[in-house]
């Protein structure tokens, strides 16, 4: 980050974890050695979505060990993008930014979003280098087509788990996907109130513990399922503009 760069007055980062036993503590230990470069105040929330390993135990066992770790808790698997938006929500800070829990990006890159925010209400990264097999890399190239095709939504890594967003253009949105269409949604509900949005370039590594599991074809399935509903919602729906 520029030394000359001014921090955030205070940032709630979030991460879902289902899984992720052996990244979950490492993950909250790169967060907390990277954000107080970036902001003023800061708050980690770790939102473990109905694991079935030890992940909630070791966030907690972690979070009982600093105050400004909190952990949230779904009883059952609830879905990547119901994880998102819980941990979005549970922050008490005027900026919001998420990642994935699996380590795939040098959470330090924060500091490349921050110069994009003060005249934007979201900041988004796409990946240069996607660390993933070809296939999941040709599927999202074929998905971030289909979205731009129907939401107009003119962004190049729509599922890219690096997103920084001032609060008050999240608050009062109410976001129904709770699967891999979730990014999809919230960015398109962003833009149509108006919303300014950026992109940055980041870079993205390769997974070391835990399993993907985003190319399921269950999971593959409940995005398109999704996609359809939301189209028709946002179809019955007039743009909120500015709040």
């Amino acid at each position: 980050m520029n030394p000359s760069s001014p921090r955030l007055s205070g940032l709630s980062a979030s991460f879902p974890a289902h899984n992720e036993e052996d990244n979950v503590v490492p993950m909250i230990d790169e967060l907390l050695a990277a954000l107080p470069q970036v902001a003023e105040e800061f708050e980690i929330i770790v939102v473990d979505d109905g694991s079935r390993d030890r992940t909630r135990e070791r966030a907690e066992e972690r979070a009982r060990t600093d105050p400004r770790i909190r952990v949230v808790h779904h009883p059952v698997n609830r879905g990547y993008g119901a994880a998102v938006w819980s941990g979005l929500t549970a922050g008490r800070m005027p900026y919001a930014f998420f990642t994935d829990g699996d380590r795939q990006f040098d959470v330090r890159q924060i500091a490349t979003l921050l110069p994009q925010i003060e005249g934007h209400d979201a900041v988004i990264g796409w990946r240069v280098n996607r660390q993933d097999p070809l296939i999941r890399r040709i599927n999202a190239h074929l998905w971030n087509a289909l979205v731009r095709l129907t939401f107009g939504l003119a962004v190049r890594d729509v599922d890219c788990a690096f997103k920084l967003f001032r609060r008050d253009i999240l608050e009062g949105l109410e976001i129904h996907c709770g699967g891999a269409t979730f990014s999809t949604e919230l960015l398109t509900r962003v833009q149509r109130r108006g919303g300014r949005i950026a992109q940055v370039p980041v870079l993205h590594r390769p997974r070391t513990s835990g399993a993907a599991s985003g190319g399921s074809p269950r999971v593959i399935l409940r995005a398109f399922r999704e996609l359809a509903r939301l189209r028709v919602e946002l179809w019955r729906e007039a743009p909120t503009g500015r709040h």
